[in-house]
């Protein structure tokens, strides 16, 4: 029986099979050309698993719902959450400056650095830029040297100004945790939470992972054929922000956890039920992002066809995650893939039809407004951050977005790359906000918004102020400048 052909009253869909999941992800996965995928659904007081391909095109195993994946930035809210595990204890206090936990460190504008707070960091509101491309080793002392390393990230703006999406900022959260509680950042995480939770199936190390079944991530090679990508993990200073691997089984049993009152399945109550639903509370408004409409504590919180969600995707190299949850419906969808650039694209559209065919909940992408030259001249251009370049271009008929790791950056590596994004179709959308949508390529469905210069007063960018010329684009949560031109 196809998909399709299965009956659903008007009012509430009918409970999905394992065997309807599974053909939908299998023809999802052929289209998009993804080697290995594995998905989980908690619905109707059930869990549903389906996976497809293999672990590796060199060296192929069958994926399964036990098979490690990368979660990437999904890793976040696993150093949120144990945060306030220690917020309940009364040993962090959100409104406290970080610098009280982490007396070492130095950022490059000191009034500014003494204004972050640990809220600021949890919500991306501290004004640290993206991140900073540094291997400050696989010691217990990486977190250490990686924070010794931020007074070369630069500002995009003061504390608690406007959300900026910032993997530095939690990979500071992560040197936090390892002052407060004397232990390393991973030993932190499993104290606080895989082992009270049961998380048998989530590692930080390669030595861990190795033993067992787990995927690698793929990109195109100068072909256009998927390859292996070699370097299958970020540097340790980066695990705070991204560098968790886990299965389809232990994220789902990390989003039924989210969705209950702070309790485990044994009955303990590991974080109060006030805390737990605070950090899906909105923090901080967020603008034009597919994202999500704000930020609760680290959690993205979107309202999709009248129904709540929080929600969390990663990449890495190769990789890329997705969870979604629906709190007030007992519902949520992991999806995991391991192909650049495509896998961002065959998550969503998993997630999208869980929610569609399980909850009668249609996420559909706003259409784009006819192309409009006087508009496009306003955009087109170069847009940078600390790692990756943006390029706005028009051949007079219609816009294109395109994204690379800087060149410099991508030749200093010692170890292989994310891919980068060819240009690919982009439309504003309407209003006068100067949002946009990416419509086609790997990052097809990704909003964002074009700033202009307001003097720098976040809250005429939140009333879609129009005047003053185009100064940067914040897509996926992070801000790019404009580069100048020469004949600016």
């Amino acid at each position: 029986m196809s998909v399709n052909s299965v009956e659903k009253s008007q009012d509430q869909p009918q409970p999905q099979s394992q065997a309807q999941l599974t053909e939908f992800v299998e023809r999802t996965a052929a289209q998009h050309g993804i080697p290995g995928a594995t998905v989980g659904v908690w619905a109707d007081g059930r869990e549903i698993f389906a996976s497809h391909g293999v672990t590796s095109l060199d060296n192929p195993l069958p994926v399964d719902k036990d098979t490690l994946f990368q979660l990437g930035s999904t890793t976040k809210t696993f150093t949120a959450t144990a945060l306030m595990r220690l917020v309940a204890d009364g040993r962090i206090d959100l409104d406290a400056p970080v610098s009280r936990y982490v007396p070492e460190l130095v950022l490059s504008d000191e009034k500014a650095a003494a204004g972050i707070t640990v809220l600021n960091l949890l919500n991306h509101t501290s004004g640290l830029d993206w991140n900073i491309i540094v291997d400050t080793g696989d010691g217990d002392d990486a977190l250490a040297g990686f924070v010794a390393k931020m007074a070369d990230l630069q500002f995009i703006g003061a504390p608690g100004d406007r959300a900026s999406y910032s993997q530095a900022g939690f990979n500071l959260l992560g040197r936090v945790l390892e002052n407060v509680t004397g232990l390393t950042y991973e030993q932190a995480i499993a104290s606080l939470l895989f082992e009270p939770l049961g998380l048998t199936q989530s590692f930080f190390g390669t030595a861990e992972v190795m033993t067992r079944r787990f995927a690698v991530g793929h990109n195109p090679d100068e072909d256009g054929d998927l390859a292996v990508a070699k370097e299958w993990r970020l540097t340790r200073g980066n695990n705070p922000g991204g560098g968790l691997a886990s299965s389809a089984a232990d994220v789902l049993r990390w989003a039924r956890f989210q969705m209950g009152d702070g309790r485990t399945e044994d009955g303990e109550q590991l974080l109060p039920t006030e805390l737990l639903h605070r950090m899906r509370e909105q923090t901080v408004e967020l603008r034009g992002s597919n994202l999500g409409d704000g930020f609760g504590i680290c959690w993205f919180l979107r309202e999709v066809d009248g129904v709540r969600t929080i929600e969390h995707g990663g990449s890495t190299n190769g990789q890329f995650a997705e969870l979604l949850i629906v709190p007030e419906r007992n519902f949520a969808v992991v999806a995991m893939s391991n192909s650049g650039t495509d896998g961002i694209a065959f998550n969503r559209s998993v997630v999208r039809w869980a929610l569609e065919h399980h909850l009668g909940v249609v996420d559909k992408d706003p259409e784009p407004l006819p192309y409009d030259e006087a508009r496009a001249q306003e955009v087109v251009g170069a847009y940078e951050n600390d790692g990756m370049i943006l390029t706005v271009a028009t051949d007079a008929t219609g816009l294109t977005l395109g994204a690379v790791i800087k060149p410099e950056i991508r030749a200093a590596a010692d170890f292989e790359m994310p891919a980068d994004y060819e240009p690919a179709a982009m439309g504003l959308l309407p209003g006068d906000g100067d949002e946009f949508i990416v419509t086609a390529g790997g990052l097809k469905g990704q909003r964002g918004f074009f700033s202009r210069d307001v003097s720098h007063d976040f809250s005429r960018e939140l009333s879609r102020d129009t005047s003053g010329a185009v100064t940067g684009i914040d897509l996926g949560g992070r801000v790019f400048n404009r580069v100048p031109t020469a004949s600016a």
